[in-house]
């Protein structure tokens, strides 16, 4: 509350009511500032395109600026500051994912004569370095063969959360596209190198991991030509899940190249994935490499713990991970209404918006809480109020922390302000919809709220008017 307000009699507190309601309607219908109007000019966007919303972070005033701030617009990667919030509100920066171990029958002379049981529960950050130390703890238990076989347990997320990787933007292969698995490894791609050995005439691939099953060729011969289109020179073939391909070569043109893909089915990603690490590393199994439930009554011989939500929550904001995004959206699903589904995510975060955030502003339109998403819908006033909101919590540092700094690193590494202002802001882009959302450090030493999205077909050009608009914020003095 204002100062002004704390003491006043009604009356007075009934006057001042209204004068803020009146600045604040005022406010809605006022001119842009003149260096976004002509930004939003020289990039040919429409004003009635944008929504804009700069307002003190302690909401003690009326907003600086609210332009169609209470029209619902798609905030693409932006969306993911509201499920970030919500799972540090809900779950605290300290929650973590536990992946237990399983080991069913007798350990001798190195072999497990049983079954070896891993089950998923949603754990965003199982990548490569996490997996190996994962597999090093089943050897310290003595384990370096399996007589029976590797199973991994899925069952947390519930198969409904599947989907088509080619469904948003016909693009399978961009890692960006991978779907949530409660035992999500390394985000189901293959990060190759390729580097070239010019006296040999071909270049070395190596992958990470290797899959099991899967023919990997070491090398790919040199091809003349400039690096320019290096993976189209390389005529890639992912089409058969059995082996890779590559039917063309590696430009002489080029140095070291990496390329990270998303493979071709992710389903049996994981298994392929820690079955070849497992070889790799010394181990055997003498069954197969299956999915599986964990039996009823099996206790785990260990559980492998994810790094804390704050670190978790910094990824997916500075770099704007989609897929650790949703396996986060689906842990709040799980902890808060007992099921891995999009569908109890959507309600544990509309139940978590209406008692936390209020009903003041029309709730937000949830699908998979990451933003990759044609559906999704806030608005301006709607974000604005949560970031608020947010700032006067006891997650506030958390949560700014996990935001690019402008000009600095993550997603706003190289935009610079010309004020040489500084801001935390989440970043969010899809082909009809671009935008900025976070905090602005004013130089007169006030936090502001800024809300800035653009939808429709020349979205991504308002990007200069946003860059003006938060120098406009930070120029407060």
């Amino acid at each position: 509350m204002p100062p002004a307000f704390r003491h006043a009699p009604r009356a007075q507190t009934l006057a001042l009511t209204l004068a803020l309601l009146v600045s604040t309607g005022a406010l809605a219908q006022q001119a842009l500032p003149p260096q976004v109007d002509a930004a939003l000019a020289r990039a040919k966007v429409s004003r009635d395109a944008v929504t804009l919303l700069v307002a003190d972070a302690d909401a003690g005033r009326a907003p600086r600026l609210a332009w169609r701030s209470q029209v619902p617009v798609n905030p693409a990667s932006i969306m993911k500051l509201v499920t970030t919030y919500a799972a540090l509100d809900l779950l605290g920066p300290a929650y973590s994912w536990n992946t237990p171990v399983y080991v069913e029958g007798s350990v001798a002379n190195g072999v497990l004569n049983g079954n070896l049981y891993i089950k998923g529960q949603g754990d965003p950050k199982l990548v490569l370095e996490r997996v190996w130390l994962l597999l090093r703890h089943v050897q310290g238990l003595g384990i370096t063969t399996v007589s029976g076989d590797i199973v991994i347990d899925r069952s947390a997320f519930e198969t409904t959360v599947e989907n088509d990787p080619a469904a948003f933007d016909g693009e399978p292969l961009r890692p960006y596209n991978a779907s949530p698995d409660a035992l999500l490894v390394n985000f189901k791609s293959v990060n190759m190198t390729f580097a070239p050995d010019r006296a040999g005439q071909f270049a070395r691939v190596s992958y990470e991991p290797p899959l099991a099953s899967v023919a990997m060729p070491p090398t790919v011969p040199l091809a003349p030509g400039e690096c320019g289109d290096w993976r189209g020179a390389l005529k890639p073939d992912f089409s058969d899940v059995n082996r890779i391909r590559f039917n063309g070569g590696f430009p002489t043109g080029c140095g070291e190249k990496s390329w990270a893909v998303a493979y071709a089915d992710p389903r049996t990603y994981s298994l392929r994935a820690i079955g070849g690490m497992w070889a790799e590393m010394g181990g055997r199994v003498g069954g197969q490499m299956r999915e599986g439930r964990v039996p009823a009554g099996l206790k785990p011989a260990f559980d492998f713990e994810s790094p804390p939500l704050a670190e978790v929550v910094r990824d997916i904001n500075k770099y704007s991970n989609n897929v650790m995004a949703q396996q986060l959206f689906l842990t709040l699903g799980l902890t808060q209404k007992q099921r891995g589904t999009f569908e109890a995510s959507r309600s544990a975060m509309g139940q978590w918006w209406r008692d936390r955030i209020g009903t003041g502003e029309a709730s937000p339109v949830f699908e998979n809480g990451s933003g990759l998403s044609r559906d999704e819908r806030i608005s301006a006033a709607a974000l604005g109020k949560m970031l608020q909101v947010a700032w006067r919590s006891p997650v506030m540092p958390e949560l700014v922390a996990s935001l690019p700094a402008m000009g600095v690193d993550g997603t706003l590494k190289r935009r610079t302000l010309r004020s040489g202002g500084a801001a935390h802001l989440k970043t969010g882009t899809l082909r009809d919809a671009s935008g900025v959302a976070g905090y602005v450090h004013g130089a007169s030493g006030r936090r502001y709220v800024l809300v800035a999205i653009a939808n429709g077909e020349n979205a991504g050009a308002a990007r200069a008017a946003f860059d003006a608009l938060i120098d406009w914020t930070a120029q407060d003095q």
